[in-house]
């Protein structure tokens, strides 16, 4: 018995040993595993910040360029106009005013079914030909006799211009996660501030040409010919330097579009109707059309975004008398407002990496837009010569206008998910509200000057409307949550369109 106990401790000791051995190797495997995962967790931080650097130097400035084009190829009839324009062609203020109004018009027409196209004709070819085609139009403006060449080029100017908007929305959430998108709207659309005075400089300079007979018998005709000249090749370069996806992205490593894509697949989708696997080979479906037309979030953005805009419209036409009015000269006048752009530009893209960085939309807004809200609330009944007061108002107006911009251009693109759907919604919120062009031309009319009561008066009725709207938006968004986390939405399991349970809506 001794030596069977003498044998059997010895085993027993070996037994523990084999079984400490074991547990080490088991923690040595498992502390192995972690600090591979941290590794591989720490690579991928380090190759999507690379990722993301490469996609914001290579792409935003492009589109910065192609969006600044067309803010100078809309403003730049205005600076003709005060240097002969009407005159010149014999047209009448009235007839002027159609022909901005035959802009708004067709550009209105053709934003829907140039997002519906963008797919088919691939983004890089359709945003290139889209600005080429304006630029040749609009060179074209310094060219036209009479008050009919004047609608007919305005007309297709409307056309051409209509589908850049909404397609850079577009592109871009094809590129970005629905969490990156408001910094890198809000960055390109802030060019938009600058084309205001880089437009009036480059229209002073080009004006001093003066006429060279024959057919360029005016200054004015150059500011069309030359920036007409310089958005075609804008269009052109753009064409050689956009990629149409992150998968044939140029300048991307294969890692880096591996990972590209794999980000886009998670923070969307991973099926589709149908059976396909991404919206890269999404089929174009009129009942995705009609889901984007008949979704109650559109129409509430949609009509929020249009009365910004309607104050964003105004804006520009208003500011020049209140400057003008504290006893500035017309080229100091010119210095002074560039400043409350200047204001706005900045706490738009710092509002912009707030939305981001929360990931909510309407939440935002319903913080920056009481800003516009007091702006317009103050100078619609301040007196008639305390310019300095409403000086100081155009800041809020403009601080709380631009802010509001980036997260309600990226929230339905954020919500909507399939290809399809997501154009139609990108593409019917941009035609919506950018009827507010026509709102500033009729209430903002010369007998209003300086005061614009009534003018003023309005845009703050649509802007307690868009808070509200914005507001019902949220509670609506919330509920689809609550649904989908309740299984209201369970039928749509593995559709992986906005209607997948999985799929949360942005706030």
């Amino acid at each position: 018995m001794a030596e069977e106990k003498v044998t059997h401790e010895p085993m027993a000791e070996k037994s523990d040993d084999a079984q400490f051995e074991t547990s080490s190797q088991v923690l040595s495997a498992h502390k192995k595993d972690s600090i591979s995962a941290l590794d591989n967790d720490a690579h991928t931080r380090a190759l999507t910040r690379k990722l993301l650097w490469k996609l914001d130097t290579r792409i935003l400035p492009v589109l910065a360029l192609l969006f600044l084009c067309s803010f100078l190829d809309r403003t730049n009839v205005g600076n003709a106009k005060i240097l002969g324009l009407e005159t010149d062609i014999g047209v009448s203020n009235s007839q002027y005013a159609n022909g901005l109004a035959i802009f708004f018009a067709f550009y209105i027409a053709a934003e829907l079914p140039s997002n519906l196209v963008l797919k088919k004709f691939s983004p890089r070819l359709w945003l290139a030909f889209l600005t080429s085609a304006w630029g040749i139009v609009g060179m074209c403006l310094g060219f036209i006799r009479n008050y009919g060449g004047f609608l007919t080029v305005r007309a297709f100017l409307g056309l051409a211009e209509g589908g850049l908007l909404p397609g850079m929305v577009l592109y871009l959430s094809g590129m970005y996660t629905r969490g990156e998108l408001a910094l890198r709207i809000g960055l390109f659309y802030t060019s938009a501030s600058l084309a205001g005075a880089f437009g009036g400089l480059l229209a002073r300079g080009l004006s001093a040409i003066g006429p060279t007979g024959g057919t360029v018998d005016a200054g004015w005709r150059w500011i069309m010919i030359i920036e007409g000249l310089l958005t075609f090749a804008a269009g052109v370069a753009s064409y050689f330097i956009l990629p149409n996806n992150v998968s044939t992205a140029w300048f991307l490593q294969p890692e880096e579009r591996e990972l590209a894509t794999r980000r886009l697949r998670n923070d969307t989708s991973t099926h589709l109707p149908d059976g396909q696997q991404s919206e890269g080979v999404e089929k174009f479906r009129w009942s995705e059309v009609r889901r984007g037309i008949l979704n109650v979030q559109l129409w509430l953005s949609a009509t929020a975004y249009f009365a910004i805009l309607s104050g964003l419209y105004s804006f520009g036409l208003f500011l020049p008398t209140i400057i003008k009015g504290l006893g500035y000269t017309a080229n100091e006048a010119q210095l002074w407002s560039v400043i409350p752009y200047a204001v706005a530009a900045v706490v738009t893209v710092i509002v912009a990496v707030i939305s981001d960085r929360m990931k909510l939309r309407g939440v935002v807004m319903l913080c920056t837009l009481p800003l516009a809200i007091i702006g317009y609330a103050a100078i619609a009944n301040v007196a008639e010569k305390d310019n300095h007061t409403k000086y100081g108002m155009t800041f809020l107006m403009a601080t709380g206008l631009y802010a509001s911009v980036p997260p309600v251009l990226v929230w339905n693109s954020n919500n909507s998910a399939g290809h399809y759907k997501r154009a139609t919604t990108s593409g019917m919120q941009l035609a919506i509200a950018n009827a507010g062009g026509f709102v500033s031309s009729f209430i903002y009319q010369t007998k209003e000057a300086p005061q614009y009561h009534k003018s003023h008066s309005i845009i703050l009725g649509l802007l307690v409307y868009a808070w509200f709207a914005v507001l019902c938006n949220v509670l609506y968004c919330a509920k689809i949550n609550r649904d989908k986390a309740n299984g209201k939405y369970d039928k749509y399991i593995g559709y992986g369109d906005d209607r997948d349970p999985e799929y949360k809506m942005v706030l």
